[in-house]
């Protein structure tokens, strides 16, 4: 009985050496058996370990399934583990995947909106980087509902996509892209309105078109309260405000844009045309960022009402039209000389 219970003794011990020795091997043995060259895994919420191992092995990223539970149990990284799609296009050890799991380390797409956008060239801009069709897009900017709330006169949402870089999972459907643009504006305008409340009379509408303009106007962020200045302390004047990026947007928008503007064209009738309409224009005419919403609530306290391009990126600040004029000779008529 004893050499019985002996051989038995020895035969599991053998066994439990042998299992020990193949996790030890499999554990640290890299492995990818995907058909093709990249292989996609979604980890739903709140999954099991044991069903974690299942699609892993089913989609060729694992060998084996138990030497991936019994570090993860070891490890004690179950409860790390975080959901999302994740992408495998080289071999791994059981360890690596687990590790890569706990990690978040979850694919996907990144694409940046630069500021200064119009609604029109972020759908260009998301429709070359395969984040939804025209025709979708299209259909979503007339989405006011979801700024109906802020904005109830918006007849689109330009203003309102907020610029930033962003990072949709791989299946991101439209809507959900440009959802999130608005959701993040949302965020960042209460955040600086909480440190900067409107002034009196300064609606959001009227913050955010005033950004817009500031946005296309500033070139270097330092001049947004600057140019912001000259634009309120114009307004509160009653006189236009002759802005060139007001009136480009307006010939955009009726399609008569053809790079650059002429004399005839300061006297074209648009509600967008600020040099024959005193106050701001109906509608934002980009999508302004975070420095020039800023800007627009906190503006430099001056007697500014004019400034011209130095072409540098800067701009000459005058408090009346004579040294504007003279600033117009020096910096624009003279350039123009000397091409």
């Amino acid at each position: 009985m004893r050499k019985i219970l002996f051989a038995v003794v020895a035969v599991a011990a053998v066994a439990v050496l042998a299992l020990a020795l193949w996790l030890r091997s499999d554990m640290n043995k890299p492995y990818y058996g995907a058909l093709s060259g990249e292989s996609y895994v979604e980890i739903p919420r709140r999954a099991k370990i044991g069903q974690i191992a299942d699609l892993l092995v089913n989609a060729g990223i694992l060998r084996h399934r138990l030497p991936f539970i019994l570090y993860v149990r070891y490890t004690n990284l179950g409860r790390r583990i975080q959901a999302g799609e994740y992408r495998f296009a080289e071999t791994a050890t059981p360890k690596q995947v687990a590790q890569r799991l706990a990690k978040g380390d979850v694919s996907f797409r990144s694409i940046t909106i630069p500021e200064g956008l119009t609604a029109q060239e972020i759908i260009e801009l998301l429709v070359r980087n395969e984040l939804g069709d025209p025709e979708t897009m299209e259909r979503l900017l007339l989405r006011t509902d979801w700024i109906r709330d802020i904005d109830p006169k918006a007849r689109n949402l330009e203003g309102y996509l907020f610029p930033e870089t962003y990072r949709f999972g791989r299946k991101v459907d439209a809507e959900t892209v440009i959802k999130t643009m608005v959701q993040q504006f949302r965020k960042r305008i209460a955040r600086i309105m909480a440190i900067y409340p409107p002034r009196s009379g300064w609606t959001t509408p009227r913050i955010v078109i005033l950004a817009s303009m500031i946005e296309k106007e500033a070139k270097r962020m330092e001049e947004g309260p600057l140019v912001a200045s000259v634009l309120i302390n114009r307004l509160e004047k009653g006189m236009p405000l002759g802005c060139d990026a007001t009136l480009i947007y307006g010939m955009k928008v009726a399609g008569t844009y053809k790079g650059k503007l002429g004399k005839a064209d300061l006297a074209m009738e648009s509600p967008y045309n600020s040099y024959i309409h005193a106050d701001l224009p109906p509608g934002p005419i980009s999508n302004p960022g975070e420095n020039s919403l800023r800007a627009a609530l906190d503006p430099a306290h001056t007697e500014y009402f004019y400034y011209v391009s130095r072409n540098d990126g800067t701009h000459q600040f005058s408090k009346d039209l004579a040294s504007h004029q003279n600033a117009v000779n020096r910096f624009q008529r003279f350039a123009a000389r000397r091409k």
